[in-house]
């Protein structure tokens, strides 16, 4: 029944239940916020501070560069219209519909959430219709864009995983995807959001048109944009000043930050920017990875696009990291990220967390948060990768691809030291200005795994994975003579000078600065690897120098493992420290390292007397005396693990891999923890083989001496090592049955052969 004020016949709420209900706070994300608090005095005054210094830092660009970026935008629109106007003409189209043919150029990326500063590119989609074809964007666009006097440094690179053409525009630099959408038309008031631009489009389109859907759904999922913008701004440049910041490297990209934060904006919902950041590294110090970071409910299409499920798809549950976009075809944002990357960004959001506390006691100031990260006084071994091309055109396209590909020389680390020797990207390059040619250099900073016991002489043999990943690199399409790649092993005192601003290496310093405290207290499963005392650090390490400079390394022995005939050289024999290094081969002998490798601090089992007090509360480095954190600490982690009514996030950063439901997405645990521990221990497996020929029936943890690593290991006395000798005398052993059973099968046909003579003979005879 309909009563007279047209509602329907069920009673309508009375005035204080219709108010309650109008004065429940929205609810963004899949969970409740653990926080409506708002800021006190105190936070909009470090707030202020920080725009301040987010301002003077440099970080937004003139009203000059936005109104040239809102030309260059303006005319790009037209000339993409007009090459689709032309495709259409020499289609054979009706001239109503060339005149009614249209293209859209919308962006997406920083410049589209607001967050782009001075110089940054400008992610741009092309959406066009159905009739113009990805190669009519590469060739026929491509030309046009070529014969224009405003455009340089074009390069289409149409094999990418999103195809892209890369350009600067009247000196702003573009990066161009195209997408063909289902329409004969594409109407100028075009909903990107809506699901229905993704009907009868290919894989590579969805991705192109991804783009765009994603930076949509994260400014509408947000309870507070201009709070969003400015945490989001902020933690970039955290990112890139602390080396974290590369997608194509393992660590995360744009889109992956912006996520991160805009899960915390819906956790504080009510927050301030100084209070988002401060947030941010609390709650992802202590997140418990693999649990996946999701803005809203995964959503399912019956359009066949493949979503990130662990469930289902066993090539998801290898993920380290999963970062979920919002828009459908929800999948993991960060599949890039290996295990020593993200050790290095856990790492890093313990210093940011632990400066972030000081600043909130009045202890530091906001710069002290963007200090650079000390790159090259962080380690002890180091991998060079020079990149050699004969132009600045060549070098541009040959290091886009080498830098694409380096992500997986980590990975042929990990598998082939079976995850004891960890790397660390360094995702900046360095150009030597005394070479003629066109150059520029990676780094990749090497040490062992904390806690592993490695018997002293040990090395990591790491030629004949140096070889493969050169073989790969060398499989580039585009390769042109003068391309050239070479990697090298140098310990920190050769690090070349022009890889440091100033052209030479400063003094090191202190070793107890506040930067490195919060730097060398590592997690790794949970286990906190502190220090020694820094009395028996600096007696170990004056030991190490003394027995390096007064004692002569010995004559180096041919390394267990087996090497292929070109990557064997007679400059391997004999060289100094334990380097095998042949620039023809790009081959390289890395020795396992004892203590810490890290400024020199030792890594030992003992508490350090100096900095035991300064390593609690889960690793993040400062002490914790006042009232206020200790209760402000125990209110955080009591309301984290509020979320969903599960275990959400692991007390003292602890990162095991009991998997809980997080963020509303429950997972069986039977069918994605226990999948995701083999496949994580199978990331040393080399090719898919079965993991059982690795580690044994039972997947058992391996030992420094074990059999296994007779192929990785090698140590001076190794012929005499009780290993090796097994490894001998079962050979010989193996070798002396099949002797034997052949010298058995001899022997009988020998006899057979003699009674088949004999019977012959005596036939004959009798005849």
């Amino acid at each position: 029944m309909v009563g007279s004020d047209g509602s329907n016949g069920s009673m309508s709420p009375s005035p204080p239940q219709r108010q309650t209900r109008e004065s429940a706070p929205k609810q963004y994300g899949v969970t409740k916020p653990l926080s409506q608090s708002g800021p006190s005095e105190a936070d909009k005054l470090r707030t202020k501070e920080l725009e301040k210094f987010l301002d003077d830092s440099g970080l937004y660009e003139s009203a000059v560069e936005a109104v040239k970026r809102e030309e260059v935008l303006t005319r790009l629109k037209q000339i993409v219209k007009d090459w689709v106007k032309e495709i259409t003409r020499l289609r054979g189209y009706t001239d109503q519909m060339v005149e009614d043919a249209n293209a859209l150029i919308l962006t997406f990326g920083s410049y589209r959430l607001g967050v782009h500063g001075p110089g940054a590119d400008i992610d741009t989609l092309c959406v066009g219709p159905s009739y113009v074809m990805r190669e009519d964007f590469f060739y026929v666009l491509h030309d046009i864009l070529a014969e224009m006097e405003e455009v340089g440094e074009l390069q289409p690179v149409p094999d990418a995983h999103v195809p892209v053409m890369k350009f600067k525009f009247d000196g702003i630099s573009i990066d161009l995807l195209y997408a063909s959408i289902d329409l004969l038309v594409v109407p100028d008031d075009l909903d990107i959001s809506d699901v229905s631009v993704l009907h009868n489009v290919d894989e590579a389109t969805g991705r192109s048109l991804n783009g765009c859907r994603v930076a949509d759904h994260i400014l509408k999922l947000v309870p507070n944009v201009k709070n969003f913008r400015t945490a989001l701004r902020c933690l970039k440049f955290w990112a890139k000043r602390r080396g974290v910041y590369s997608n194509v490297t393992g660590f995360l990209g744009g889109v992956n930050w912006a996520l991160l934060v805009a899960r915390v904006c819906q956790l504080y919902p009510n927050a301030v920017p100084s209070m988002l950041v401060s947030r941010f590294f609390r709650v992802y110090t202590q997140w418990r990875w693999p649990n996946p970071v999701m803005l809203c409910e995964i959503e399912d299409n019956e359009l066949g696009f493949s979503v990130w499920d662990p469930r289902k798809n066993h090539w998801d549950r290898g993920h380290h990291m999963p970062i979920i976009t919002p828009a459908y075809p929800c999948m993991n944002s960060s599949y890039n990220v290996s295990a020593s990357t993200l050790r290095v960004m856990m790492e890093q959001f313990q210093f940011g967390n632990k400066i972030c506390e000081e600043i909130e006691l009045n202890k530091a100031q906001w710069s002290a948060l963007f200090e650079p990260y000390l790159f090259f006084e962080s380690y002890k071994n180091y991998l060079q990768v020079d990149i050699i091309a004969a132009d600045v055109d060549d070098l541009r396209a040959w290091k886009g691809w080498v830098e694409s590909r380096l992500r997986q020389l980590t990975l042929m680390i990990e598998r082939d030291t079976y995850g004891k020797l960890q790397c660390h990207p360094y995702p900046h390059d360095y150009v030597d200005s005394s070479k003629q040619r066109a150059h520029c250099a990676f780094f990749m900073g090497l040490q062992r795994k904390p806690g592993e016991v490695i018997q002293e002489g040990q090395q990591f043999d790491i030629r004949g994975t140096v070889d493969e990943f050169r073989h790969q690199i060398t499989m580039y399409n585009f390769w042109k003579p003068g391309m050239e790649i070479y990697v090298y092993h140098v310990r920190r005192k050769q690090i070349p000078s022009y890889v440091f601003p100033e052209g030479y290496k400063r003094s090191r310093p202190s070793r107890l600065t506040n930067q490195q405290l919060g730097d060398k207290s590592s997690e790794e499963n949970g286990e906190i690897y502190r220090s020694g005392s820094t009395e028996r650090c600096l007696n170990r390490k004056r030991e190490l120098e003394g027995s390096e400079n007064n004692q002569v390394s010995p004559e180096k022995r041919q390394s267990i493992r087996p090497q292929r005939r070109d990557s064997m050289s007679p400059d391997l024999l004999g060289v100094k420290n334990g380097i095998a290094l042949n620039e023809c081969s790009s081959t390289v002998l890395v020795r396992g390292m004892e203590g810490a490798e890290a400024n020199g601090l030792c890594l030992s089992g003992s508490t350090s007397e100096l900095l035991s007090d300064n390593l609690t509360n889960g690793g993040t480095g400062i002490q914790r005396n006042e009232r206020q954190q200790v209760e402000q600490q125990k209110e955080v982690s009591e309301e984290l693990n509020k979320l969903n009514g599960d275990t959400l996030l692991v007390e003292n950063g602890n990162h095991d891999n009991n998997h809980g439901s997080r963020d509303g997405f429950k997972l069986q645990e039977s069918s994605w923890v226990d999948s995701h521990k083999s496949d994580t221990k199978l990331l040393v497996n080399n090719h898919g083989e079965n993991s059982a020929q690795l580690y044994g029936d039972e997947l058992q943890e391996l030992e420094p001496n074990a059999a296994h690593h007779e192929v990785v290991l090698k140590s001076r006395d190794a012929v005499s090592s009780e290993s090796v000798q097994k490894t001998v005398m079962r050979h010989v052993h193996q070798f002396l049955l099949l002797d034997s059973f052949m010298f058995i099968c001899f022997l009988g046909h020998f006899c057979l052969y003699a009674a088949v003579c004999r019977l012959f003979y005596g036939h004959f005879v009798a005849g």
